[in-house]
């Protein structure tokens, strides 16, 4: 199985880090613009399967080129890459996989390739990574126990270890997306029926083990294809974790328009957009650095199975490997990709065309290969309509 990484930020090398241990795994090539932080990154990994190469992702040839050298594409790169990394990678006649982004239209631009990825006999599987991803991957399997779904409550939340104000939080991802999760509204079903609700709105409070209470709120993106997957339930939601009054703090930058994609102000009689100010405002605030992050998750599907009301509930709390220097939310996402890019090259998945997570992963399969690395995922059922 030769592998390429799309990417060589945190998420990217921590998948070619997994893939390279693995004794399918031939051959792996991490392709980045910025070749000096993968050569870096090679050196310290001091692993022979491991190449380097150099990829300007806006040059399609560049990027065919690379894609051609393997079997399976991880595609570690922002998500306006996605639809042209999975479209020529059918092309090429490669599997593909990527870390998601259902904002604007991405993953539904890499499902409408399934007939032509059918063709090819090429498997596309987008929103690989913790949510879009673990959660699709989760929910999917509670469903496949139940003869019929009726609710799903999904919970995620990436946050530090030892909270530090103004905001309690430190980024992972691009600040970018988090703006985009903020700001675009949510899509959730209620009654049965597809509705948008303000992100940052509807705050509830939720425990973990080591945490004590959080809050939980909306965010955009969340609920990804599980909308369409499983539209005939009477709810589902998506809610986004944080330390207590993060969503008031991030509400009033909201209101103040700071988060907009296209509000300007001008400053000595320069043109500025607000965000633009915001994002280089927050970088050296919510920088992780050093510290600590953690990763608490919970899926809740609830429905029937033979007439009796079961609800199957997942639960994953993972910290920062120190030893290792591995970030929880690098645990949790890359670790995701590299599974689910294995399967496809182990045979294990081997339907053909573009699919959502939560319709080809086995669930069982996949918390199995977690629990090996160390992020263990606990299922507990509930007899009876399940009370939150």
């Amino acid at each position: 199985m030769r592998v390429a990484v799309l990417g060589a930020g945190l998420m990217g090398k921590q998948a070619a880090k997994d893939l390279v241990q693995q004794q399918a795994v031939e051959k792996v090539f991490l392709a980045d613009l910025d070749i000096g932080q993968a050569q870096l990154f090679k050196k310290q990994l001091a692993n022979e399967k491991l190449e380097v190469l150099q990829l300007d992702a806006n040059d399609d040839e560049q990027l065919e080129s690379v894609i051609r050298k393997a079997d399976i594409v991880v595609n570690a790169l922002f998500y306006t890459f996605n639809e042209k990394v999975a479209r020529l990678a059918v092309e090429c006649g490669v599997h593909a996989v990527d870390l998601g982004g259902h904002i604007g239209g991405a993953t539904e631009k890499v499902l409408d390739l399934h007939e032509k990825a059918m063709e090819r006999g090429v498997t596309l599987i987008p929103d690989v990574g913790v949510a879009p991803g673990m959660i699709n991957i989760l929910t999917g399997f509670g469903a496949s126990k139940l003869d019929q779904v009726t609710d799903i409550k999904l919970f995620v939340g990436g946050i530090p270890l030892h909270p530090e104000p103004p905001l309690e939080y430190n980024h992972v991802f691009s600040l970018d997306g988090i703006f985009d999760h903020y700001s675009d509204p949510s899509r959730v079903i209620r009654e049965g029926k597809v509705v948008e609700v303000d992100s940052l709105s509807e705050i509830e409070y939720i425990d973990f083990p080591g945490f004590g209470e959080l809050e939980a709120f909306h965010t955009s993106g969340g609920t990804s294809t599980l909308i369409d997957t499983f539209s005939d339930v009477d709810s589902l939601e998506y809610k986004t974790v944080r330390y207590k009054g993060h969503a008031e703090k991030f509400q009033l930058l909201v209101d103040l328009g700071c988060l907009n994609r296209d509000k300007t102000v001008t400053v000595g009689g320069t043109e500025v957009k607000t965000r633009d100010v915001l994002r280089e405002v927050l970088k050296p605030v919510t920088e992780l650095g050093e510290k600590q992050d953690a990763v608490v998750l919970r899926v809740i599907v609830t429905g029937t199975k033979s007439g009796e009301e079961l609800g199957y509930e997942y639960n994953m709390v993972t910290v920062k490997d120190q030893q290792a220097d591995v970030t929880a939310m690098a645990r949790a996402t890359a670790y995701t990709i590299s599974v689910v890019a294995q399967m496809i090259g182990s045979g294990l998945i081997d339907r053909r065309g573009s699919y959502p997570p939560e319709l080809i992963v086995p669930g069982q399969e996949y918390i199995d290969e977690m629990d090996k690395k160390g992020v263990k995922i606990s299922e507990t059922v509930h007899r009876s309509a399940y009370q939150s």
